[in-house]
């Protein structure tokens, strides 16, 4: 093998040759990087997505009628009082003064304004055995929770006095207050102890300390760097906390994957026999190119969610993209610099139990060798049975459904505010969630306009849309006024948008709809998530055709073969696929829902699907260029179709089945969490990754690219004319040429 001199080009190549002559110049700028990005957004701040920029539609513009008129809405709270018994009633003695110790026990914690009596306001249910003491918590709404812990205690004082009733408070700032105090930690905790855990796999798969802590340090200043970022850039695309937790996912994925990749190689150059120089200029060209088509590939995919015109998902969508190419910079220049002054040095720490893993994965895996013979053996019977097993576990999938979750479906009964939730929904039926009418007038007291107030709130009962009551407040010197209808239907979202549907279409029209100059958007919970659902649905198909399109024109460019390209894209669509139909089994169905603690849900989280999809289409191409990249490389020194793949598969296996190992690790650490959302989200990813990692780049590339033979490598005449992207850096020496249908294969 030799200590050959090799020749490389590209820029992945370049930018790792000039780290490892200028280690200590391309290690100071990393850090100054990380430095300046941290120090600038923090300088900056964060400004997070606008509750009236969350979404298009009627939604939207409900938002912006409240924001222009300078009416901030306070925090609103609720407290049930209810029978126990069917002899006890609101007209009772006992109620009575029950009804009377909360109000006088919410009104002396000078928290709350606006306390009312259901009595006064005929927030009694139908049966007689509930009533509603409702009252806003003073200031602003969004710093509410923080403030409403002595009115929560006063209410619990009061239940203490009332055993024989139901109370139980539940709001805006009660709801934020016990969620923040049961999830926050619990999420605080999944992404803490994601980096002990990735460092513990990359312990055993190097088998030495500083070797691990490599990939490990990348990460997590890719993902410091990327937090400042996120500051300056939210002041053109806000951010929000579910982005943050996103990019922290993404960031350790593929911060450690392209470390990874990049690590593995130069280690198995060494043990080659090549000197620390050769070793690092073979890793650049070779992995270092699989990390910046990767990289480029993942960042258009995340680019995707840019297109839903969803604040959120933009929002995900540009975190998850800077995370990407920030570690991927960090990758092709900062990592061969630190490799270059470590040398030998990277050996450090060395794990007594686990050897002295020099070869880094680059030898032959004795698993993945026998898979392999029995796979290149019989590649039709091989892709017959894989595919065949994908296609059979998503086919559930084509009866997904997807809608937002309710908060008994999104916690279970793990939470105290979940019963009060169904209490509440039981004895008043969408009074949890009502839907808001904005009404925007010129003149809000004009005569047509009361009127058709007034005839509204008559037809919102009588249409069956609500059963009341519709309780109207006015604020005369804005021309604005606020309707709150409870929706037949409560927590049941397909009766409860069914309601939101007739107010929409058939009592609006009819009442408001007539006064002249009048804007009525219907806004609320059930309103957004409706809206949302149609928006999204809309933007499903641009997103879908802009990640497939410009993924087949980067595998296309990349590899130079129209084969590769196809075949890459129909492979990562299975695996997807397969993803979908774990989800819908275990979360919608409920086949073995009970081992994730997720009974009951019956639903997909709207949003899951093409979140999803855009991720892991991103993240599966990882596996995909880096196993694709050392087959080519082997097929271009010389080696036949056949053997170049069982050697690209068989010395990738290593890097795979440990950067797939940490993936699934991390992602699955979030299918613990206690909300449903969060557990079909880990488990689907940590699903996907699994079967990418084994199923497809194992069984099903291996076995496709063999029945394909020399057609792998096949790019039409009149496609010649394309950018060349590939790498020509030959370390072997080379065989003679074998003969191709396609483009020549030159070294």
């Amino acid at each position: 093998m030799g200590n050959t001199e090799v020749r490389v080009r590209g820029l992945a190549a370049r930018a790792g040759g000039w780290s490892a002559r200028h280690r200590w110049a391309a290690v100071g700028i990393w850090v100054l990087f990380v430095v300046l990005a941290m120090g600038l957004g923090s300088a900056a701040g964060r400004v997070d997505v606008d509750q009236s920029d969350q979404l298009k539609g009627e939604t939207h513009t409900a938002a912006k009628i409240i924001e222009d008129a300078g009416i901030k809405e306070p925090a609103g709270e609720t407290v049930l009082i209810q029978a126990r018994t069917g002899t006890v009633t609101a007209t009772g003695a006992e109620f009575r003064a029950a009804v009377f110790d909360v109000v006088g026990a919410v009104r002396a914690t000078g928290k709350a304004t606006g306390v009312t009596s259901p009595y006064d306001t005929h927030t009694i249910s139908r049966d007689g055995r509930s009533a509603l003491v409702r009252f806003d918590v003073r200031g602003d709404a969004e710093t509410a929770a923080e403030r409403i812990e002595p009115v929560l205690d006063a209410v619990a004082g009061v239940q203490k006095d009332h055993p024989g009733l139901r109370i139980e408070e539940i709001g805006g700032a009660s709801m934020q207050k016990q969620y923040k105090d049961a999830f926050g930690d619990d999420f605080q905790q999944a992404e803490y102890s994601a980096v002990p855990v990735a460092l513990g796999i990359l312990l055993i798969a190097f088998g030495a300390l500083v070797a691990a802590l490599l990939p490990v340090a990348l990460a997590i200043t890719a993902i410091m760097a990327t937090m400042g970022l996120m500051g300056l850039v939210s002041h053109l695309q806000p951010m929000s906390d579910t982005a943050n937790s996103v990019m922290l996912l993404v960031g350790m994925a593929v911060g450690v994957d392209y470390c990874l990749f990049y690590l593995r190689r130069e280690r198995e150059e060494r043990a080659a026999g090549r000197d620390a120089g050769t070793a690092l200029r073979i890793a650049a060209a070779t992995s270092g190119r699989a990390i910046v088509v990767s990289g480029v590939t993942v960042c258009v995919a995340m680019a995707g969610m840019l297109f839903t015109g969803l604040a959120e998902f933009e929002a995900m969508g540009l975190a998850s993209l800077m995370v990407v190419a920030v570690a991927m910079v960090g990758s092709v220049t900062v990592l061969p610099a630190l490799l270059s002054l470590l040398g030998e040095r990277v050996e450090k720490g060395r794990i007594p139990f686990l050897g002295r893993r020099r070869s880094g994965g680059g030898g032959d895996s004795r698993f993945w060798s026998a898979v392999l013979r029995g796979v290149l053996a019989r590649p039709l019977v091989s892709v017959v049975v894989a595919a065949g097993a994908l296609l059979a576990i998503a086919a559930p999938a084509l009866g997904m459904k997807t809608q937002q979750l309710t908060l008994d479906q999104e916690f279970g009964n793990s939470l105290p505010m979940v019963q009060t939730y169904n209490h509440l929904n039981e004895a008043f039926p969408g009074g949890s969630e009502p839907a808001q009418v904005v009404v925007k007038a010129k003149d809000i007291d004009a005569p047509g306009v009361r009127r058709a107030l007034a005839d509204f709130r008559e037809q919102a009962v009588a249409s069956g849309a609500s059963r009341g009551p519709v309780d109207v407040k006015l604020y005369a010197a804005r021309n604005v006024a606020l309707v709150s209808v409870p929706l037949v239907g409560g927590s049941d979202m397909d009766r409860a948008t069914e309601s939101l549907e007739k107010l929409r279409d058939e009592v609006r029209p009819a009442t408001l709809g007539k006064a002249d100059g009048v804007q009525a958007p219907i806004t609320g919970q059930v309103a957004g998530n409706h809206d949302f659902n149609d928006q999204l649905m809309g933007s499903v198909v641009p997103v879908f055709a802009f990640v497939v399109v410009f993924a087949f024109l980067l595998m296309l460019l990349s590899f130079r073969s129209l084969t590769v390209a196809i075949t890459s894209i129909v492979l990562n669509l299975l695996s997807v696929a397969a993803a979908y139909g774990i989800l819908v089994a275990v979360f919608q169905h409920g086949w073995g829902a009970s081992l994730v603690g997720a009974e009951g849900v019956g639903a997909i989280v709207t949003w899951l699907p093409l979140f999803l999809f855009v991720i892991l289409f991103g993240l599966s191409m990882d596996y995909h260029v880096f196993v694709v990249s050392r087959i080519r490389e082997a097929r271009m020194r010389g080696r036949t179709t056949k053997d170049a793949i069982r050697h690209g598969v068989v010395t990738t296996a290593g890097v795979v089945t440990s950067a797939a190992v940490i993936m699934v690790a991390v992602f699955a650490i979030f299918g613990t969490l206690s909300m449903q959302s969060m557990k079909q989200m880990g488990v689907g990813l940590a699903a996907a990754v699994l079967i990418d990692a084994t199923v497809i780049r194992g069984v099903l590339l291996p076995a496709v690219m063999a029945l394909l033979g020399e057609r792998n490598w096949y790019l039409p005449k009149w496609l010649h004319r394309l950018p060349d992207l590939t790498h020509d850096e030959a370390p072997e020496p080379v065989a003679p040429p074998v003969s191709d249908r396609g483009e020549r294969l030159t070294v």
